[in-house]
């Protein structure tokens, strides 16, 4: 298991976590069929009574599997010479193969039970499509008997984020975040965020699964450095299942994958253990990039594009531009606004030391306070507070604050829960959480209150983070400065206000 940075750990809720989504998982009836689909499916490649009639006859009883399978036989890739149209799953199978066929319908099951129209979800889907293509690939180079299998794991490999993409978004975005920082890789990354590997969560769906032990035991990964050859077929499919993954993510970065710095790093790594040189490792992009191509057409999913993640959003322009985004480093103690330059650090420890708290038998409000003295402590801020609905009286009101004159501010800071088109009641419709740089841009302005206005006449800068839960609007978390912020919030800080929150709503929840 790889190690985080020096100074960071994984969340002691690491147990909580998982196993929520474990729990959630099992009581999704679609999911839990999906296992048994998922195990009958690959079972008919270890029995010596099903083979490919019972998997025609399977793929057959599915009107819109037979459907894609077809198009899939029809497409570029597989067309034969003749040109004659493929027109039964019996010639498809035969055309494609068993295990191509098999594998297409496994990765067709996931396309139906996962929410594809998730940005995320298509991102890693395709990926571990891709992966399964990469494996099938090296299936036909390999010397170990039954590596037809290969294909399978790799598909697999990528459970994890798809799962969590679909089921917990999220928490899946900040793990992205930190990965697009370059500070942490996907193993550090999902540890901080959700205490176990992508692995560890992807093999424990599969023991859920019941699915073959080999498949479930390929989705660890092999120690670093280079590779030497494997002597058993089990080492060699956890080669390849990781070598799968990594060309998978490769060519989702690159449209000239072969030509990437990261190709020769690919080559370093598993080009002795798999056998493989620079131009082998250019032929296995173009075939995957051929096939890849036929299977997303046969399903019709088009690519996922790299998208805004505002794009959708019914915020107004003005406040779509000030949700949490990238901002740029810079050298010295602070900003000219008063927040630290090492404010992730500091965001960092105190993540850590909440997880703590959130692991224990402490009461909720002082998980509050002590995201509130993170986020007042770590961002610099002249006042901090956070609002809580209260239903007897209808209104969002500050329960807990720090800083400058709190106790006055704190007894001003009470809005009506009833929707009226500000900044406040826009930011929880939206779930949408927001720094605003400058309070003074007139755009902003107008979406000001006038209590708002009335109190904090000199807040310059300040941050919006809403509780929400569904549809639940629980509050929010506030806090200003006195100056302008142009510095920003860049992603590695975004994901840890985020985890942040996420522990104000676990505490928030009902038990």
């Amino acid at each position: 298991m790889a190690d985080l940075p020096h100074g960071a750990q994984s969340h002691p809720t690491s147990g909580r976590v998982r196993d929520a989504l474990m729990r959630k998982l099992s009581g999704t009836e679609r999911m839990f069929s999906l296992g048994g689909t998922m195990t009958r499916v690959i079972g008919m490649g270890y029995s010596v009574d099903e083979g490919s009639a019972d998997l025609a006859y399977y793929v057959m009883a599915d009107v819109a599997l037979t459907q894609r399978i077809l198009r899939l036989s029809n497409t570029v890739a597989y067309r034969t010479q003749l040109g004659a149209p493929v027109t039964t799953i019996s010639r498809a199978i035969s055309l494609l193969g068993f295990d191509n066929v098999r594998g297409a319908a496994l990765a067709m099951l996931l396309v139906d039970a996962l929410d594809v129209a998730e940005h995320g979800v298509r991102v890693e889907l395709q990926a571990a499509l891709c992966a399964s293509l990469v494996g099938q690939e090296m299936a036909h180079r390999s010397p170990h008997p039954g590596a037809e299998e290969a294909g399978i794991c790799a598909l697999f490999k990528n459970l994890g984020p798809m799962l969590l993409a679909s089921h917990e978004p999220e928490r899946y975005r900040e793990i992205a975040a930190l990965v697009a920082t370059g500070k942490h890789n996907h193993a550090q990354a999902s540890r901080l965020i959700l205490g176990c590997t992508f692995e560890i969560l992807s093999e424990a769906v599969l023991r859920e699964w019941q699915l073959p032990e080999l498949i479930i035991e390929a989705q660890a990964s092999p120690p670093p450095g280079t590779l030497a050859v494997a002597p058993e077929r089990a080492e060699w499919m956890r080669q390849v299942a990781a070598f799968s993954q990594d060309v998978a993510r490769l060519m989702g970065h690159h449209h000239d994958p072969a030509n990437a710095p990261e190709a020769a790093a690919l080559l370093a790594r598993y080009g002795v253990a798999l056998g493989l040189d620079m131009p082998g490792l250019a032929a296995l992009f173009d075939t995957v990039q051929q096939s890849m191509n036929g299977m997303l057409q046969s399903m019709n999913m088009e690519r996922a594009p790299k998208t805004d993640p505002k794009a959708g959003s019914s915020l107004p322009n003005v406040l779509a531009l000030a949700m949490l985004d990238a901002g740029e480093a810079d050298e010295g103690e602070y900003y000219p606004s008063g927040k630290p330059k090492n404010a992730r650090d500091l965001l960092l420890a105190g993540v850590q030391d909440v997880s703590v708290l959130g692991g224990s038998a402490t009461s909720a409000n002082d998980v509050i306070m002590a995201v509130l003295e993170t986020l007042y402590g770590a961002l610099g801020f002249r006042f901090a507070t956070i609002c809580l609905r209260d239903g007897r009286t209808g209104t969002f009101r500050a329960r807990a604050s720090l800083g400058e004159n709190k106790a006055e501010l704190q007894a001003g800071f009470t809005f009506p829960c009833a929707f009226t088109r500000d900044l406040f009641h826009l930011a929880l419709e939206n779930n949408a959480d927001m720094m605003i740089p400058d309070a003074f841009s007139p755009k902003i302005r107008d979406l000001l209150p006038a209590w708002y206005k009335t109190l904090l006449p000199d807040a310059e800068s300040f941050i919006v983070l809403p509780l929400v839960v569904g549809k639940a609007q629980l509050g929010l978390f506030y806090a200003d400065r006195i100056f302008t912020a142009p510095e920003g919030v860049p992603p590695d800080e975004t994901a840890l206000i985020k985890a942040l929150k996420a522990q104000v709503l676990a505490a928030l929840a009902p038990a």
